[in-house]
């Protein structure tokens, strides 16, 4: 049996006029239309829904039968059309974000300040974790983007590259020497008490490379999981660390030196990562865009 909901509908149209002009007229089909309607219906159902003669239309004892059956089944099909409607509308205005924990300290509230004021009509949610967990929720369809260092694919996602950053030293102010300095060589570093990240970490990984080239890598030094911890520790003396500098915004609100590192120049890419065979959300094709043309102000590499 395949009943449409146009079927049902002419049904309980010509139930409720007597007429299959008049319902014709109501609906805007010709009459000979909605005859053929009616007339599959009935032929689905296998049973005669109304007695017809030449001066009137009356429902069958079948048809009277079947006319609460049909007026529930459309109000309801309605009702969940309209529950979809809403959620779906619900889910257009809303960009689910998921971030490691300092891009979204340190890129996105700007961002997220003058996305807002161009779009009132939008809700961004935001979930700072980390990377193996903005990994699962974009996989899972929790988070419609998110916002990485991605250094190797994985099954599912899809990454597009946002923005190159650079590798840069940081040190425990000196005086009054604070912020932003020139660049430095890699072998500025070669007599310099070194902190970082855990070994396995990706980023302490590609840092240990370059390390490598002036004989300090894998060093037994101290470590820490978060680079907030990491500028603490470097703002109390503990040492210096090399991060990226997507971290800058954050180290010129403590008082430590920042300088680009050079001879070799070194970069690490920032990808946007969205869920394999879905479509991306315009809205969130344009929040990529403008976080992609607010970075450069925010990091200052020159």
């Amino acid at each position: 049996m395949n009943l449409s909901t146009r079927q049902l509908e002419a049904f309980l149209h010509v139930a409720r006029l007597q007429s299959f002009t008049k319902a014709a007229e109501c609906v805007h089909i010709s009459q000979a239309g909605l005859s053929m309607m009616v007339k599959e219906l009935e032929e689905q159902v296998g049973i005669r829904l109304f007695d017809r003669t030449t001066r009137s239309v009356t429902l069958t004892e079948a048809g009277r039968r079947f006319q609460p059956v049909a007026a529930r089944a459309v109000e309801e099909l309605g009702s969940v059309v309209a529950v979809l409607g809403e959620s779906n509308a619900r889910a257009a205005s809303t960009l689910r974000i998921a971030a490691t924990p300092l891009v979204s300290a340190s890129l996105l509230p700007a961002v997220f300040k003058e996305f807002a004021r161009l779009h009132p009509e939008m809700t961004i949610v935001l979930a700072d974790a980390e990377l193996g967990e903005v990994r699962r929720r974009v996989l899972e369809g929790e988070a419609d983007i998110g916002l990485g260092f991605f250094f190797k694919p994985a099954a599912g996602i899809v990454r597009s590259p946002l923005f190159r950053f650079k590798l840069m030293r940081v040190d425990p102010a000196d005086g009054s020497r604070v912020g932003l300095e020139r660049s430095a060589p890699w072998s500025s570093m070669a007599n310099s008490r070194l902190i970082g990240l855990p070994p396995d970490n990706p980023i302490q990984t590609l840092i240990e490379a370059h390390l490598a080239e002036i004989g300090r890598a894998h060093e037994d030094r101290p470590a820490v999981n978060l680079f907030a911890t990491l500028i603490g520790m470097v703002e109390a003396g503990v040492g210096t660390a090399v991060m990226p500098s997507f971290a800058l915004v954050d180290c010129l609100r403590h008082r430590v030196r920042v300088a680009m590192l050079s001879k070799p120049a070194a970069h690490i890419e920032l990808y946007l990562a969205s869920r394999r065979g879905a479509e991306r959300k315009p809205i969130a094709v344009e929040f990529a865009t403008a976080l992609q043309r607010a970075i450069p102000a925010l990091v200052r590499h020159d």
